[in-house]
């Protein structure tokens, strides 16, 4: 950061920055931005291209925001910034003194395919439109230790700013790949890893099904759950046992929940193994 400091909101870099809170901007430019230090921190960790980063000194005080601009520190696309001009670059309230602009990681099923572990836990998520709950279900896909989270007809890009956030991160720890339903279940039968898709009227309980092997949990969105495709002979259908008034959960709650009866049931198989 040897340039002076940016203190205009009309810098050609800072307009450009703002105008990735578009979509349709950051799908042409395959850029976006990742606002938070622990964030910035696992993009970089996971080999992500760091295209710029705006950093306000004086707001620098987490451990991790610490960090973040010390492992940016002498690049020549790393700016320094008033906090003015950070505020506006950052993509909502929060912010951690740092910001960065990423490049997307762009993968396609064919690449995610090959990189698969054997017996594979992957997660489809289909038409989620809130980009804080894709980034919720991949926070508990890498918890989890899902191999892969694929969106299917998605009505919000994965690396959106918020999806990020809500991932704090861990969404570049792990492939996300866009594709439409019809490839994906004729991607997942190709491969041998059955689909088991969480439908609200389904007579079986989630804990009933064979959740070992090659699985992959299927989600709809907030709204309308599944589409019609997803009622595939190929789709085992399973329910959330719902005891109040509520016919469904959030679609992040209810994928920590399939994955992590996942996990209990691959510990099991594992341990009766041993």
């Amino acid at each position: 950061m040897t340039q002076p400091p940016i203190t205009s909101l009309t810098n050609a870099r800072v307009k450009a920055a703002v105008r990735l809170r578009d979509r349709r901007e950051r799908e042409t430019t395959g850029l976006t931005i990742v606002d938070g230090a622990r964030e910035i921190l696992r993009a970089i960790d996971a080999g992500a291209r760091v295209d710029s980063a705006f950093v306000a000194p004086d707001l620098l005080r987490s451990p991790d925001a610490l960090a973040a601009a010390d492992r940016l520190r002498g690049r020549p696309t790393t700016f320094e910034v008033s906090p003015a001009v950070l505020a506006k670059v950052a993509f909502g309230d929060r912010s951690d003194g740092i910001v960065a602009i990423v490049e997307t990681p762009t993968l396609g099923l064919d690449v995610v395919g090959r990189r698969l572990p054997p017996d594979p836990l992957v997660v489809v998520v289909e038409g989620v439109e809130k980009p804080g709950n894709l980034g919720a279900v991949l926070r508990s896909a890498d918890g989890a230790g899902a191999a892969a989270v694929i969106a299917a007809d998605p009505l919000t890009d994965p690396f959106n700013p918020n999806a990020i956030r809500a991932s704090l991160g861990t969404i570049f720890a792990l492939p996300v790949v866009s594709a439409t339903s019809d490839e994906i279940i004729d991607w997942l039968v190709d491969r041998g890893i059955r689909p088991v898709a969480a439908i609200v009227d389904s007579a079986i309980p989630y804990t009933d099904a064979d959740l070992t092997g090659p699985v992959a949990i299927v989600l709809g969105s907030e709204a309308g759950g599944l589409s019609g495709r997803w009622r595939d002979r190929s789709v085992t259908a399973v329910s959330i046992r719902m005891a109040g008034v509520a016919d469904s959960l959030n679609v992040s709650i209810a994928a920590a929940v399939l994955l992590y009866e996942a996990v209990r049931q691959r510990s099991v198989t594992a341990e009766r193994r041993d």
